[in-house]
């Protein structure tokens, strides 16, 4: 019998890319001040319908101010935030298709689950038949049937982050706030949590903007990252743009480990630039589109998993740095190797541990070489 092979192709969620797209919020030229204080300066920003969208920065860095200027809690100094057609600048909480979920849960302790997830729905004075059959959806929606009677002190924290959750959305908001959402959960039940959440913004389709400072939080459940910093936008990108291509310094740096090492550009030939690094040692190759001029300080990111690691000199390799183990760093699966270059500079790189740890035939003081091919790194000139 012949094996049918379905041969249609597999559709790109991109909308930012296709011009056609109108995105269902708009940040236009936004400033919000507290007194002398800038939070966010001159901000612009598209988020398009179904995305889960996440703002990813420091303490401090304006994200959780751009979620409460959405949510109506705060409203801009400067500019206009668009939803659809709507412009919020005016719109009261109450008054705007957005709900927000906030990271203490905010339950009310002497309700019941089904009776706090229709809480929203009865302050609204929809019918008790529909309150009843969305209460009943959201339930089922959450995995809480069994527990709908239950007040959240006989709940785990888990369960609760999912009536928080269920209560956010019975009102089937055009966009759903996330504000730390996972923050109180341990590690595994919240990397547990990240999927769940993805599964239902999927199911549900729609647009999710999530406030996070944790970086494996954003890169496990957004479809595109804004890294912000002191109140700006430093680059918007999918995750594996943000982490194999950061526009700077600071991206490359709050998204996952890196080596940055700082030098002057020798020489630009063809689409290779050639980083002097460190006195007595080979100037250090690196694929680029950019035309640095000979001189200019720049700098090469390169992630710890790019690098590779021996005793023995490698042949015919664009870069290899000679150095001695300084440190171990072991985490289960991999470890880190900290190799000390003849100038101090300290090259990180990861190796997978598929032997046992006994068996491992690099330790400390180690001379090693450090290798890596030229398309392996970044350049940078911010």
């Amino acid at each position: 019998m012949e094996t049918l092979v379905n041969t249609q192709p597999v559709c790109k969620f991109a909308p930012w890319e296709d011009p056609t797209q109108e995105p269902l919020v708009r940040f236009e030229n936004v400033t919000k001040k507290f007194g002398d204080f800038t939070a966010i300066e001159d901000l612009t920003l598209n988020i398009y319908e179904r995305e889960f969208f996440a703002l990813l920065g420091p303490s401090g860095c304006g994200k959780t101010t751009m979620m409460r200027m959405l949510a109506g809690f705060e409203y801009p100094t400067a500019g206009n935030i668009m939803l659809g057609q709507s412009n919020l600048q005016k719109a009261p909480p109450h008054k705007r298709p957005v709900n927000m979920m906030f990271q203490s849960y905010a339950l009310f302790p002497h309700m019941t689950v089904e009776q706090n997830i229709g809480f929203g729905l009865k302050q609204e004075k929809t019918p008790k038949p529909e309150i009843r059959r969305r209460v009943e959806e959201m339930l089922s929606l959450v995995q809480l049937e069994p527990f709908a009677k239950r007040k959240p002190h006989q709940l785990s924290g888990g369960q609760k982050q999912r009536v928080a959750l269920a209560r956010s959305l019975a009102k089937k908001p055009k966009l759903l706030l996330l504000d730390e959402p996972l923050g109180a959960l341990d590690r595994k039940l919240r990397e547990q949590t990240q999927f769940e959440l993805m599964n239902i913004q999927e199911q549900l389709g729609l647009t999710f903007v999530i406030v996070t400072h944790d970086q494996e939080e954003a890169m496990t459940v957004a479809s595109r990252i804004a890294v912000m910093d002191h109140g700006k936008i430093v680059q918007v990108a999918t995750p594996a743009e943000i982490y194999e291509y950061p526009n700077s310094r600071y991206s490359a740096d709050f998204l996952g480990d890196v080596n940055i090492i700082e030098g002057h550009v020798d020489v630009t030939t063809g689409e290779t630039a050639s980083l002097h690094w460190a006195e007595g040692e080979t100037p250090l190759a690196v694929s680029t589109k950019l035309r640095p001029q000979a001189g200019t300080t720049a700098w090469l990111a390169v992630r710890p998993e790019k690098l590779r690691i021996s005793k023995d000199k490698p042949e015919n390799t664009d870069n290899c740095v000679k150095g001695e183990v300084w440190d171990i760093g072991y985490t289960g699966n991999i470890s880190t190797y900290h190799v000390k270059a003849s100038n101090g500079t300290i090259l990180k790189t990861q190796v997978s541990n598929r032997e046992h740890l006994a068996d491992r035939p690099i330790t400390w003081e180690d001379t090693v070489y450090v290798y890596w091919e030229k398309g392996a790194g970044v350049f940078l000139e911010t």
